[in-house]
Formats: C-alpha cells, structure tokens, sequence
C-alpha cells in the first residue's frame, strides 16, 4: 500500500570532524524532537558521522554500530533513515556506503556503494567505487540511493522507461565553492528524470578546510522548488510532502520517459 502524500525530513548538520560519537550524540538530540510518525523518510548527509574523511572510523558510543544506531531512531520515529558513512564491507575493502534503514516490521536494512569517487580529492584511493545502481522499494514509493558526486553522471541515475523510480537521494558534503552546479544539477535531475529529488548536504567548515554553504533541497518532477535550506552555511532541518499522484498525473500529461533512450542502449 502506497502512502501519499510520503513525508520528508532532512538533517543539514555541521559535523564533527572525524568523531562518530559527537556526531551522533549530536544527532541523538536533534531527533528527540522529531515526532513519532511525523515522516516516512529521515535522510542524513554523506559520511555523516566523520565528515568526508578516511580512512573510516567506527563508533564506540555505547555497543552499537551506525548501523544499529539508525535501526533504532527508525523505529523509534517509525520512518527509514537513510545517510552515508564510511565502513568496511565483508572482505575488509573501505567503502562510501549509503545506508537505507526501515523500521524493523517494514523490511531490512539496505545499502548502496558509491560508484563515482571523488578523484580530485582522492577519494578514489581510499575507498572501493560500488558497481550496482540500487533502487529501493518503500512505502509504495521507488527510491534511487546516490552519494554526492553521482551527481555530475546523468547516465548512471537515467530514469527507466517501464519501471521509473520515483524519488532520487542524494546525501552529500558538497564544498560552497561548487554549490551552483549542486542546485542546478539537483533540479536537472528532476526534470530529466521526472522524479523527485531530495539533496542533503552538510553545513560548516570541515577538517581539510573546506566550507560547505549547505543548499539542501527539495525538488518536484518538474525541477521546482518545494524546500530550500539556503547557501548561509548553517544547520538547518528540511521537510516536505511529497505526492505520488501528482507524479503520476505529471507523466502522463507530459509522457517524456517514454521517448528516453534505453538505459541499455
């Protein structure tokens, strides 16, 4: 059963340079005043417990994991959390790897591994690209799990003809430097795609320097805007309703994913 409107709460957060447990005792207060049910999806930054970092560092807050940890505000707050840190998967390889947590009765955690890595900062030769696109179903509604600089590859993210997604993720540290080409291609994405598009990026200044002006959005299948945090750099919470039948209606009014080309050819 499909919930529309579907509900939206992102987290623009200044992070702690390299400090899991500050940054998640951080959060742990932020979402205390979250509602239970008052989303159906919570999405945090890119490696929101370090930064944009490596090589990974694990929590010690308490005997959980990352990944327990949002397991756990997801059923407290009965929504999925979705947000990237870095951690190594089964066979000891780093990864940027971005977690989608539903609550424990709706389904188990899932994952997508960054595919694009940030060369120009090296990120590539810390951690492993992932190879898979993953779309996840929830609530009814198809989502697409991206990290940050998938971004700038419209043909990774190119929407299917017969069995569109319906809302991509980008969760992001997105340097202030490059935030006109995030808005714009935020919204290009949108459009191109005919989806939604939630970007969560971070705020403040980061450990390397680096300053993050922030400039989460939300963005409807015709690339306007539903929620802005603005470019002041500060921690802001973002929140929209988005509805399914308003996508749906758009597609079929201006039916453009049926002339795209082929995600195989």
């Amino acid at each position: 059963m499909r919930v529309d409107p579907f509900h939206i709460v992102g987290i623009q957060a200044n992070l702690v340079w390299r400090e899991p447990d500050a940054n998640l005792t951080a959060f742990d207060k932020l979402l205390s005043n979250l509602t239970p049910d008052a989303c159906d999806l919570l999405v945090l930054p890119e490696m929101f417990t370090t930064g944009f970092s490596w090589p990974p560092v694990d929590p010690t807050k308490g005997a959980n994991t990352t990944v327990q940890w949002m397991q756990s505000w997801a059923d407290r707050l009965s929504c999925a959390v979705v947000g990237s840190v870095g951690c190594h998967d089964q066979e000891g390889s780093p990864r940027n790897r971005c977690w989608f947590v539903p609550p424990t009765a709706e389904g188990s955690p899932a994952y997508y591994d960054k595919r694009h890595l940030f060369s120009l900062a090296g990120e590539h030769h810390h951690f492993k690209a992932g190879e898979k696109r993953i779309e996840v179903k929830f609530r009814g509604w198809r989502i697409l799990l991206q990290v940050c600089y998938d971004l700038r590859f419209p043909v990774f993210t190119r929407n299917d003809r017969e069995t569109p997604y319906d809302l991509a993720l980008y969760v992001a540290n997105w340097p202030e430097t490059r935030s006109s080409a995030w808005r714009t291609l935020l919204q290009a994405r949108a459009i191109e795609n005919q989806c939604f598009v939630v970007g969560i990026n971070r705020a403040g200044t980061d450990g390397n320097g680096h300053r993050y002006a922030g400039d989460s959005l939300i963005a409807d299948f015709a690339g306007s805007l539903l929620a802005d945090t603005g470019s002041d750099g500060l921690p802001k919470t973002l929140q929209a309703a988005i509805s399914h039948e308003d996508l749906q209606a758009f597609r079929t009014k201006l039916p453009f994913l049926k002339d795209a080309d082929s995600r195989k050819g």
